[in-house]
């Protein structure tokens, strides 16, 4: 891959990284994102952190492929073990499940102090790093969502600040929804609501055909809170 010329979906990640940032990406893969940024000039330094053999190798080819070696430091390790306090001021971690995405955050919380900014991509469950910020005292500052080869993916953006300040009185519905997405409403935002809607309607209907426990009780309410959680989003 010519890292002059990322994804769409890392191209998105990159714009939110700032000018000058000392960076680390977590889980790199093959450091495209940290080559693409050193490149161009917009950070002067980063770590690319993986934890498994493969992905570490494939990064350090990678950064010696595009004589970054200098500038990149390519490091293996879980989570933000790879990084010392103070070493760097913004975070990626991209392309994982947000459950894990807040697993990482926690287990590293001593790393994050000095940390101006978390760019974080969840593949799904972006609800789980609203929560863990939400937790923390790290503030929502922006999001996106875009589609990418059939698949559609959440940017979430974080600084250190009063993490309610973003959210209404409907801070449920904005946890799971996103409280800038959910004012934006653009196409993909649209897409990946109905395409869950159709999936839990068809949940649905399968439970209605077997038997009902107490447990499938619950699961069909919680389903149906979803539903109309969503039904109230789209406007419909």
């Amino acid at each position: 891959m010519n890292v002059e010329r990322l994804s769409k979906r890392l191209s998105a990640v990159s714009n939110f990284i700032p000018e000058g940032a000392k960076l680390a990406d977590i889980g790199s893969d093959h450091a495209y994102l940290p080559c693409h940024v050193v490149k161009a000039g917009k950070v002067p330094y980063a770590i690319a952190g993986e934890v498994v053999e493969g992905p570490f190798q494939s990064a350090r080819k990678q950064v010696e492929m595009e004589g970054l070696t200098k500038q990149i430091d390519v490091r293996k390790g879980n989570g933000l073990e790879v990084i010392g306090v103070g070493e760097v001021d913004c975070i990626t971690i991209a392309g994982m499940g947000g459950a894990l995405i807040a697993t990482i955050l926690e287990e590293g919380k001593e790393k994050l102090k000095g940390v101006k900014r978390l760019v974080l991509q969840p593949n799904i469950s972006a609800i789980s790093i609203r929560l863990w910020l939400l937790g923390n005292g790290w503030s929502l500052i922006d999001e996106a969502i875009l589609e990418e080869d059939g698949k559609i993916y959440e940017i979430l953006v974080a600084e250190k600040g009063d993490p309610k300040s973003v959210y209404t009185e409907k801070m449920e519905n904005q946890l799971l929804f996103g409280p800038y997405l959910s004012k934006e409403k653009n196409e993909a935002f649209i897409d990946k609501w109905t395409a869950e809607w159709n999936n839990w309607d068809r949940i649905l209907k399968q439970m209605s055909q077997s038997s009902q426990t107490t447990e499938k009780i619950e699961k069909k309410m919680e389903i149906q809170k979803k539903i109309s959680m969503v039904k109230e989003v789209l406007g419909e």
